[in-house]
């Protein structure tokens, strides 16, 4: 269903009934609400929450900012370095508040909080701009994104800023080739399961420029880290070993950051959600949950 959350349109999935627990479950660049598969989320039903999904702005089924211009990445990525100044379309405080206005639309008044990546990056912002709302924290393969952590691979880089082709067939294998250079060494995709997704989501929305906008979004977010001091949720870090997208060490960063945080470390596992690696993350996530 699309309501409207923070004065924009946003695609929501609400699962679940409505007087058990709620978990918001925020997704990662560029990626829709279907990314969360459902070996991930119907386990979370099966114990007892209310599972809210939801696309981010710029992609999927929500509003879209094309009124804003593509963005320069190149550009951007040159001056970040030098400390000079980059303006984003839009923030992650921004996102962050579409994510509570989705809690404030559907009458959630406080909510365990899972993001993965940029997502994590988007929950990390929603428990600092509304820490009474969040029951807990879950940040997956995500990072402070302090200055001086280890940085992908430049092939895994190149691939993630290099915009989707607007052929269909071509952003297949577009996908399909950073896939696998992201995805969990000891839980490989199966190769035709892993096409059928992304052909499903490319039939769902397909649009490039926002996600280069989010990705932008992220690179300026460069304050969030030392206020990450100030989080006293309770709070769980999740990250895969072998990340090549955003390397373990931006983990367990997130964790020295954040008061009382945990972390725990899912050893072959890339930056992806394979079922073997959900597996383990829910093992540590459930009861993280039940906790709090």
């Amino acid at each position: 269903m699309n309501i409207t959350a923070n004065g924009i349109n946003i695609e929501v999935e609400d699962q679940g009934p409505h007087d058990d627990p709620a978990v918001l479950l925020i997704m990662g660049l560029g990626m829709q609400l279907i990314a969360w598969p459902p070996y991930f989320v119907q386990p979370l039903l099966d114990a007892g929450y209310r599972v809210i999904r939801f696309d981010n702005r710029d992609v999927g089924l929500s509003q879209y900012f094309d009124e804003l211009g593509p963005p320069n990445l190149p550009w951007a990525l040159a001056r970040l370095p030098l400390g000079l100044p980059v303006k984003p379309p839009y923030t992650v405080h921004d996102m962050a508040l579409d994510a509570l206005g989705v809690l404030d639309a559907l009458g959630v008044r406080k909510a365990h909080v899972v993001g993965v990546s940029m997502g994590g990056m988007i929950a990390q912002r929603v428990a600092l701009a509304a820490p009474q709302r969040v029951l807990s924290l879950t940040s997956i393969m995500s990072s402070s994104g302090a200055a001086g952590l280890p940085q992908a691979a430049p092939e895994v880089l190149g691939a993630l800023v290099t915009p989707a082709p607007a052929d269909p067939a071509q952003a297949l294998e577009h996908f399909v080739k950073l896939y696998r250079l992201i995805g969990s060494p000891a839980f490989p995709a199966d190769l035709e399961q892993m096409r059928e997704r992304i052909v499903l989501g490319l039939q769902r929305a397909f649009h490039p420029v926002g996600t280069s906008r989010q990705l932008l979004a992220v690179l300026c977010d460069s304050g969030r880290a030392e206020e990450l001091r100030t989080i006293r949720t309770p709070t769980l870090v999740l990250h895969g070993k072998q990340d090549p997208l955003v390397p373990y060490a931006c983990g367990e960063d997130t964790r020295r950051r954040i008061r009382g945080a945990q972390l725990v470390g899912i050893e072959g596992m890339g930056h992806d959600l394979p079922p073997g690696a959900a597996a383990l993350l829910l093992e540590a996530l459930l009861p993280h949950l039940k906790s709090h």
